[in-house]
């Protein structure tokens, strides 16, 4: 499958680039920043996967895209097969080969693997946490300290946020646990009860310690991770049209003609929705603010301020709209849309008559989709009718996870599918119990 997507769809643009030149700057020039007439010093990424890049460049030579990709590869199917034995831990062989087989034919995670993104690493980082929480939970139990999993787990878990600043929920869902278990065996000293979750603490907290050091020394500002808007100190960001979008947007496809092209590239009204005006008088204020952005392309504060204007007053005559509709609309977007962005098909899915095999296509895609997470939500009952297979401490770290990154997806300005991939390990795993049926039992 993933040779597959490799030949059809590969995936070196975006976001990749961006993340190529850091690399490059980074083995060339000793310098985390962009290029340009110098080398510009940036912080709006962090070094977890221009590290990974450059090591690769190093490796297997410079922007060699196709060496990338086959690593990523790799990775994806090392993380298959580590949910696949967390699986058989926790709910027998059945349950293991089923997860293995749902983790390898996954075309939503699979067809990232063949993309210069965090994604797939991102995604192994979640698997390994997981694993060896669960390995370090059984140690525990047993009696033992375990502390060789304790910072496996904290290596997990500071490589994930690394990669991306979102993924310091699995720091926050995995380590409360931890204490919380070591805290419930009180026949150990309190030191020795704290002591799992310290090292993991300082195992994720040292290189943010340092990423932070170099960000103060480098812009003389206190940033452990990655600004929300991706912008250095200095840059100006358009808070007024980004509340102004959040009144209206929910697809994806909002994202690529309206949120990504601001700042950039001309807008067209005919890319918003009907519910982007209120009134007759909305729809001649953003016609008009459209027609003299359009003459600039570039993102000024007077566009910005009249953004702001129309956003308040929307968001004035409509709060419960705003607050709740809209995040919720976007988040579900990010779950239930066809999972095709990195794929040569039309974003407008729904257009049947236009593109009918490949709305097709598409909506097979959904489908499948939505058995992954009806089978999720099925397998939840099923652990839980077995008292958790006595893992409840990693049942509750997984469940936490995926709560808090559904509350993050909530706060989200654009929808991308992709925000969710870092979920389907654990909808994999779920999706697995699901299927195993009775035959589901654990193993140590």
């Amino acid at each position: 499958m993933r040779l597959l997507f490799l030949h059809f769809h590969p995936h070196v643009l975006g976001d990749g680039l961006t993340y190529s030149d850091l690399a490059h700057n980074m083995v060339a020039h000793h310098i985390f920043g962009f290029t340009g007439n110098i080398i510009r010093p940036t912080l709006i990424r962090l070094p977890g996967y221009p590290l990974f890049l450059a090591a690769c460049f190093v490796v297997f030579g410079n922007a060699n895209y196709l060496a990338v990709i086959w690593v990523q590869m790799a990775i994806d199917l090392a993380s298959c097969a580590l949910l696949g034995v967390l699986a058989w831990r926790l709910a027998g062989r059945r349950a293991g080969l089923i997860t293995v087989w749902l983790a390898a034919l996954c075309p939503f995670t699979a067809n990232y693997s063949v993309a210069v993104l965090t994604e797939p690493l991102s995604i192994f980082c979640v698997v390994l946490g997981f694993f060896s929480l669960e390995r370090w939970d059984a140690h525990w139990r047993a009696g033992q300290r375990g502390l060789g999993w304790a910072v496996a787990t904290g290596f997990a878990l500071s490589f994930a946020v690394l990669l991306r600043p979102d993924q310091g929920l699995l720091t926050a869902a995995i380590v409360p646990v931890m204490l919380w278990a070591g805290l419930r065996h009180r026949h150990q000293s309190l030191a020795n009860r704290l002591l799992p979750a310290t090292v993991a603490s300082l195992v994720v907290l040292l290189p943010l310690l340092v990423w932070a050091g170099r960000n103060w020394r480098t812009f003389h500002v206190i940033q452990p991770l990655a600004p929300r808007y991706a912008n250095d100190p200095g840059e100006t960001v358009p808070y007024g049209f980004q509340r102004w979008y959040r009144t209206w947007a929910i697809d994806y496809t909002s994202t690529l003609d309206v949120y990504w092209n601001y700042d950039a590239s001309p807008l067209d009204l005919a890319d918003l929705p009907p519910r982007a005006f209120d009134s007759a008088e909305q729809l001649a204020q953003t016609r008009a603010l459209y027609a003299q952005y359009n003459e600039e392309t570039s993102a000024t504060p007077a566009f910005d301020k009249v953004f702001a204007q129309i956003a308040e007053e929307r968001i004035a005559d409509h709060p419960f709209r705003y607050y709740a509709v809209m995040p919720m609309a976007r988040e579900l977007d990010m779950w239930l849309r066809p999972r095709t962005e990195l794929l040569q098909m039309p974003i407008d899915w729904w257009a049947i008559s236009s593109h009918p095999k490949q709305s097709a296509a598409e909506i097979a895609y959904a489908l499948l989709n939505a058995a992954y997470l009806g089978l999720a939500i099925a397998g939840i009952f099923c652990w839980r009718a077995r008292k958790w297979s006595g893992r409840r401490a990693l049942a509750f770290a997984m469940l936490s996870f995926a709560g808090l990154r559904c509350l993050l997806l909530l706060t989200l300005d654009n929808s991308e599918p992709r925000y969710t991939l870092e979920c389907f390990p654990i909808v994999i795993l779920l999706a697995s119990f699901a299927l195993a049926g009775r035959r589901m039992h654990s193993s140590d």
